[in-house]
């Protein structure tokens, strides 16, 4: 077979690893493989390069992917769509292996409805991708996180201020839930909740009157309502671009004004993105790589690589796009057992 395989979206660790997983597999049963370039873009405009075992020796540990991203959709104009198509059949790919969230994975859906033959690997730091325990990149995101939380205590408790960490989850908030459990926050921020200011301040106060600093932790995507901030641009997918709308600083202005409490913000942002993989990313990437190819082999197009408990599986795109995977309610009960 040939294998044609591609990265979209927002990059995170463990990407390469799941390239070397596909590369590695393939070979192994005497197939190649060739790497599309910056995600769906390169399918559509032909733009690739072979994958061998010699250009997937070292990429084991490295942040990022080799292959470049984009957020591309292909399928948003009926003419891009048709070029998709005619260039898997032109190149003789005989599967595509897509990596990426909930976007890339629903583009795939529509290559698999038009006859495409493809599989899906889920990534994602933001988890939230719906039928697999865990996506590669969220546990290597969260401890850079937690490590700036910690450092922000540090800095807190010094000055005697509240500060705010802004972390990425558009819909989901499993960074930021993983985050403030694991960090010790005051106040942890989901956009699965309402938010109530009041709370928030009475939390705040709280903390800075018991032990002279308080420390909050806010999804990207959490709706503050009327707000002073400006709302970001959208994507290709019609995603806003939610560091623009600086909820963070916002919620940070609020605390200061109505407490008295010296108040800063931090938004780490895309340093959240890179960097070498954790272990579970590596090998759960390298696991997912890896049966997908199997998938293909077995020819289960139209199926994602997914790990429910100990086993790696394949699911139907149908069951894996089309809406996030939440916080849950057992996790928000765990997550106020531990507010201040």
């Amino acid at each position: 077979m040939k294998f044609g395989v591609l990265t979209g979206g927002g990059d995170c660790p463990g990407l390469n690893a799941a390239i070397r997983a596909v590369v590695r597999r393939a070979a192994r049963f005497g197939d190649e493989t060739v790497g599309f370039l910056d995600g769906w873009k390169g399918v559509r405009d032909g733009a690739f390069r072979p994958l061998g075992l010699r250009d997937v020796a070292d990429i084991l540990p490295r942040g990022g992917t080799i292959l470049g991203s984009s957020r591309t959709n292909p399928f948003a104009k009926e003419e891009e769509a048709q070029r998709v198509v005619a260039r898997l059949i032109d190149l003789k790919v005989d599967a595509l292996v897509a990596i990426g969230g909930d976007d890339t994975l629903t583009a795939a859906r529509e290559l698999h409805r038009r006859g495409g033959r493809v599989v899906g690997v889920p990534k994602t730091m933001d988890n939230d991708v719906n039928g697999t325990d865990w996506t590669f990149g969220f546990h290597s995101a969260v401890a850079v996180a937690v490590d700036a939380l910690e450092r922000l205590r540090d800095t807190a408790a010094s000055h005697h201020r509240a500060i705010v960490l802004e972390v990425m989850g558009r819909h989901a908030g499993w960074v930021a839930l993983a985050t403030g459990l694991a960090g010790g926050a005051d106040a942890t921020l989901l956009p699965e909740e309402p938010y109530d200011e009041e709370v928030v301040l009475r939390t705040v106060r709280a903390a800075v009157a018991d032990r002279g600093y308080a420390l909050v932790v806010t999804s990207e995507g959490i709706d503050l309502g009327p707000r002073r901030g400006r709302a970001g641009t959208k994507d290709e997918f019609g995603h806003e671009l939610l560091r623009e709308r600086e909820v963070g600083a916002e919620l940070a202005g609020r605390i200061q004004e109505a407490t008295g409490v010296e108040t800063r913000s931090a938004q780490i942002g895309h340093i959240q993105r890179g960097g070498t993989p954790e272990l579970f990313d590596r090998i759960l990437a390298t696991r997912l790589g890896a049966y997908a190819v199997d998938l293909a082999r077995a020819g289960r197009f139209g199926e994602v690589a997914v790990l429910r408990g100990p086993v790696v599986t394949g699911i139907p795109l149908d069951e894996a796009v089309g809406s996030p995977k939440l916080v849950s309610p057992d996790w928000l009960d765990l997550l106020h057992t531990f507010d201040a």
